[in-house]
């Protein structure tokens, strides 16, 4: 969320959005209105497929830490890679599962939720700006 006036999401959430896509949205299925990420494909690999992802899931966990989470926002965010890394050992199911739950994305709305919280104000600021100029432009 880049603008002018100065309201900025840290680097290491813009990070976590664009890993958590392509993790789990970067491809659209053919003929069925569905995206999958690498997530889902990697982990049809039994065993190591699952392991590598969970890696990189843990990658945007500590991007939420580095960017100033509360312990109790951190403890979602790992369960949710742990659950994901979980299900995915359970044949057909967890692939199933990877699929649908899209736990990246689960853990970048969290990091966007504490964000936006601690930056109401300014964010609030900006959209007055913006709609004040956008008001001067249709007069």
């Amino acid at each position: 969320m880049n603008n002018t006036t100065g309201v900025t999401a840290p680097t290491e959430l813009l990070k976590a959005q664009k890993l958590a896509n392509r993790l789990d949205t970067a491809f659209k299925l053919p003929f069925i209105p569905f995206r999958i990420g690498l997530d889902a494909i990697i982990g049809l690999i039994p065993g190591l497929g699952d392991a590598v992802m969970l890696i990189d899931a843990l990658r945007i966990v500590y991007l939420g830490k580095r960017m100033g989470l509360p312990p109790g926002l951190m403890k979602v965010m790992l369960r949710n890679a742990l659950l994901d890394f979980g299900l995915g050992f359970i044949p057909l199911v967890g692939d199933i599962v990877d699929f649908f739950y899209k736990a990246n994305q689960a853990n970048v709305r969290v990091m966007e939720k504490y964000w936006v919280s601690q930056n109401k104000d300014a964010i609030d600021a900006n959209a007055k700006s913006a709609l004040e100029a956008w008001s001067a432009k249709q007069q």
